[in-house]
């Protein structure tokens, strides 16, 4: 999900020369990575809502390897040219109606809502949109070093593109707990994710990334 594009222009030189060196180092990897981990959890022929699409590479990516899933997205702050059928949301209110998706899905969307309570309402519209399966790729954070590398990742990642950054990472007991309440059964959990090579991985890799499946 996006926010207001930066202003001050020294920091968005800057800036820019970050996003330059995530894209040559990692940003290519990952999406490369995560698309092969969640095409392989949608089911064949399934339709995908994307919940915070972004430009919508991922999802462009997973329906190349898999042509039977059909996907569009939902953002936030729209980006003028994406890669799927993508419409603009409020960051709250899913605007389809109850079970028009076999599966609803979040990539790295999640952490970015302001608090505990965003977090629960879009899992609950999630749930409600969704026919059969909710995917999810996220962040686990279990210590306050775990915190500091999320949030280190998330501003080199995130802040040249100006996305609002609350840092809302959440622990496993946490994130069982919003599955819980929202009626989600978890049916597979991966937090062994590849998207970084030896030695990034050591540091930026770790379990601080997780793939959930849920019923819902």
């Amino acid at each position: 999900m996006g926010g207001p594009a930066l202003k001050d222009k020294p920091a968005s030189i800057g800036l820019s020369l970050v996003k330059a060196a995530h894209q040559r180092s990692v940003s290519g990897r990952r999406v490369r990575v995560l698309s092969e981990f969640l095409a392989a959890k949608i089911p064949a022929g399934a339709s995908v809502l994307d919940i915070g699409c972004g430009d919508g590479t991922i999802a462009s990516l997973i329906t190349y390897q898999n042509p039977t899933v059909s996907i569009r997205g939902i953002e936030f702050a729209p980006r003028p040219a994406c890669l799927i059928e993508c419409a603009p949301f409020d960051g709250a209110t899913i605007p389809h109606p109850s079970a028009s998706f076999d599966v609803c899905m979040f990539v790295d969307v999640l952490h970015h809502a302001p608090d505990a309570q965003g977090i629960a309402r879009l899992l609950a519209e999630a749930s409600r949109v969704s026919r059969r399966l909710i995917l999810i790729k996220d962040h686990l954070s279990e210590s306050r070093f775990d915190f500091k590398t999320l949030q280190f990742m998330d501003w080199v990642g995130n802040r040249p593109h100006g996305v609002v950054l609350p840092y809302n990472y959440q622990s496993r007991a946490q994130w069982n707990q919003y599955f819980s309440l929202s009626g989600l059964n978890v049916q597979d959990w991966n937090d062994q994710i590849p998207i970084y090579p030896f030695p990034f991985s050591a540091l930026f890799g770790r379990r601080l990334h997780f793939i959930a499946l849920l019923e819902a």
